[in-house]
């Protein structure tokens, strides 16, 4: 497949975006257990919010300001994860462009996005371009636009060692993903975490220690944790975190939705939400609820379509997958400036 220039989304083309970033900062914060890099690059100064606990202990002591003393003043603090799921890249291509951005003012295109780079210069923006290289490197397409769900679910998902697909449930049912392996999808890394579903009070992965590190030490106001699927672009509802959060992420996706509306964009917002734990099976605590549980942030699951080739799904070409990552951004920006966080004693 003949990419546009602008589609950036390997492990090869994400070091190279990493190593011309000039006016952030590169850190490693981990390795693979394929001794790949998983890196943050942060833009803006950290503030010093005074932390004197934990988070889950602040709150018990009534205040999370004692975890972090945040002022109306305080810049906001936006951590983007990039995707976890090796074969959703679409994510990956978005942040190497917006890195592109707040470099340069403009994407890979050249399109120019004044907007994103002055409001993120009012903002500290921490970027993990890919949260699973192990996973990137074995997917072995660039992307899905155009591309049949089966092709999608059997690089993301893996196969048994009869070279039947695992698919769903049958991806989730096995953790670690060992032992009955004829390929290992790229939702795993290479000793098979699915690092949306580690267990997070005693992570297996380096990589997810290193997620749940950052958001303590960072404590961010705003967490997208970037996806992919089939459907229109979507918000999702976090599992089990505070009522007041929900409608936050409600009231943000609704915002969202109405700007791809207005970009001719496919979208899907939310509806009210509704409290965890009503019906059996309940549903799975993960990366983005865990995130939140170390620092109170909003922390959300993005989807972003794969643009593939069944009519069922949403129909979406290289250009609108990267106008609905960057509009994600830029939305997001707004929002977090125009919904502080206050912490206060």
């Amino acid at each position: 497949m003949n990419l546009p220039s602008f589609w950036k989304g390997k492990i090869q083309e994400i070091d190279e975006a990493v190593s011309s970033v000039k006016r952030g900062n590169v850190k490693i914060i981990a390795r693979s257990p394929g001794d790949k890099p998983v890196y943050l690059i942060s833009y803006g100064k950290k503030e010093n919010f005074k932390s004197q606990a934990n988070y889950n202990s602040a709150c018990g002591a009534g205040n999370p300001a004692f975890y972090a003393h945040k002022t109306a003043s305080a810049k906001p603090v936006i951590f983007f994860v990039g995707p976890v799921h090796g074969q959703e890249m679409e994510g990956m291509v978005g942040l190497v462009n917006l890195i592109n951005i707040l470099e340069t003012g403009c994407d890979l295109r050249g399109k120019e996005w004044q907007e994103i780079f002055e409001n993120a210069s009012k903002c500290r923006l921490l970027i993990i371009p890919c949260g699973n290289p192990d996973g990137r490197s074995r997917c072995p397409l660039d992307s899905f636009v155009g591309i049949g769900a089966k092709n999608m679910a059997h690089y993301g998902q893996g196969s048994t060692k009869d070279g039947v697909d695992y698919g769903w449930p049958g991806t989730k049912s096995r953790h670690p993903m060992v032992d009955d392996v004829g390929f290992l999808g790229a939702y795993f890394n290479d000793d098979g975490i699915n690092i949306m579903h580690d267990d997070f009070f005693n992570p297996m992965a380096r990589e997810t220690k290193a997620l749940l590190d950052t958001a303590r030490k960072e404590a961010p106001n705003f967490i997208p944790v970037l996806h992919s699927h089939g459907s229109s672009p979507a918000v999702l509802q976090a599992a089990y975190v505070p009522f007041y959060i929900k409608e936050k992420i409600v009231k943000f996706s609704r915002q969202l939705a109405e700007c791809y509306r207005r970009s001719g964009l496919p979208n899907n917002p939310l509806s009210d939400p509704s409290n965890d734990g009503s019906k059996y099976p309940p549903s799975a605590f993960n990366l983005t609820s865990a995130l939140h549980h170390v620092c109170g942030g909003m922390s959300f699951t993005f989807e972003c379509s794969h643009g593939l080739a069944e009519e069922i799904y949403a129909q979406v070409n290289h250009e609108q997958i990267l106008d609905i990552q960057l509009l994600l951004y830029n939305e997001l920006l707004k929002f977090a400036l125009a919904n502080p966080t206050c912490w206060e004693f």
